[in-house]
């Protein structure tokens, strides 16, 4: 039996992980994250699932002491970036200067 993996994270992180091309569930929180992993807990074909270690953390203890008992679905968290809008926006702009200009340049 074919056994799938699934990831988990939240929704800002979706997007950049699809791209990668891997199947994506976003939570906005623990509880969505808790709801989805009981669903694919139940599922056989679910052998692992991926979840962001910011939804990872909120997911309880008793939940997952309960899928570690279980054997499948193997349930392991990946690091997330953290996201600051004004740091993003400046390394978009800096990677478009490098490309265009060929010479990376330093921010202030």
């Amino acid at each position: 039996m074919e056994l799938n993996v699934r990831v988990l994270c939240r929704p800002e992180l979706s997007s950049a992980l699809q791209l990668a091309g891997v199947q994506v569930t976003a939570a906005a929180d623990a509880a969505q994250a808790t709801q989805r992993l009981k669903q694919w807990a139940a599922d056989s074909t679910v052998g692992m699932v991926l979840v962001d270690d910011g939804l990872y953390r909120g997911l309880g203890e008793e939940l997952l002491r309960r899928l570690d008992r279980q054997g499948l679905p193997v349930v392991a968290s990946f690091p997330a970036a953290q996201f600051d809008r004004a740091a993003v926006a400046d390394e978009v702009v800096l990677e478009i200067l490098r490309q265009a200009i060929g010479y990376r340049v330093r921010p202030r």
